[in-house]
């Protein structure tokens, strides 16, 4: 095999549609030489039918980041297709309506705290998951949504990415003895099926569309994926902890 990601073994969580980032990265991780295993949960028929769409047709696992069962018996289904990972994807969100699209303030507990382990717990929850099959050189990549400010209509979904942040952070720091590292990218807006459920996302696409110095296609997935696959190859051996942004340049200029 060649390729940027030659001989690595991926595990790639949140394939939906071709439309996510999730399926970018795994075709782009395919066409550059890794074997990729998937995960799916609730529409496993949709993610199966999804993954017959890749260079090569993927083996896909049942995976419900907030079941215990299914997390302490993820290795064991990962080594029935492949003997370990050098690489995990975390392409992982969710947040109850009431959380989005401007109820910050009528949002319940019970409904936050789905959000917050969803969206941000699951992330230690997956790498922990998958300890037992990476080693020095390995990495786990997340997506996020530049949390640094309090984007309109985001509201608990912004609040669980910023948890997002920190948890890359100290993930960092707790994996780096084992060498693995934890990085982020930081997308700009895509109609995916994830910011189709989000009431009002039409004004993250004027902005973006309008004001990116590189402009911004809120349709072309594959720049978020490629960043992702260059944190995951070799070619970053101390970089940890990071977040990449991949919006265009719009995280870097004024309101």
């Amino acid at each position: 095999m060649s390729g940027l990601l030659a001989g690595k073994r991926l595990l790639v969580t949140g394939v939906i549609t071709d439309a996510s980032i999730a399926f970018s990265v795994a075709k782009l991780a395919q066409e550059n030489g890794a074997q990729v295993v998937l995960t799916g949960y609730g529409r496993l028929s949709l993610v199966e039918r999804i993954a017959k769409r890749l260079p090569e047709p993927a083996p896909v696992i049942e995976l419900d980041v907030s079941n215990e069962e299914h997390l302490a018996g993820l290795a064991d289904k990962v080594r029935e297709h492949v003997d370990g990972l050098d690489g995990v994807v975390h392409s992982i969100g969710f947040a109850p309506q009431s959380c989005l699209g401007g109820g910050f303030l009528d949002a319940p507990w019970a409904d936050v705290a789905t959000a917050l382990q969803v969206s941000t717990y699951s992330y230690k929850s997956l790498a922990v998951a998958a300890l037992p099959l990476m080693s020095a050189g390995g990495a786990v990549v997340g997506l996020t949504f530049d949390a640094t400010k309090a984007w309109p209509v985001y509201d608990w979904m912004g609040v669980a990415k910023a948890g997002l942040e920190s948890a890359s952070r100290y993930l960092a720091l707790h994996l780096g003895k084992q060498g693995i590292r934890s990085n982020l990218v930081a997308a700009g807006p895509l109609r995916t099926i994830a910011a189709k459920s989000i009431p009002g996302f039409d004004q993250f696409e004027d902005a973006w569309t309008q004001r990116a110095p590189l402009g911004w296609s809120l349709t072309d997935s594959e720049p978020a994926a490629r960043a992702c696959l260059a944190l995951l190859s070799d070619w970053f051996p101390a970089t940890t902890g990071e977040i990449v942004h991949v919006d265009g340049g719009y995280h870097a200029i004024g309101a």
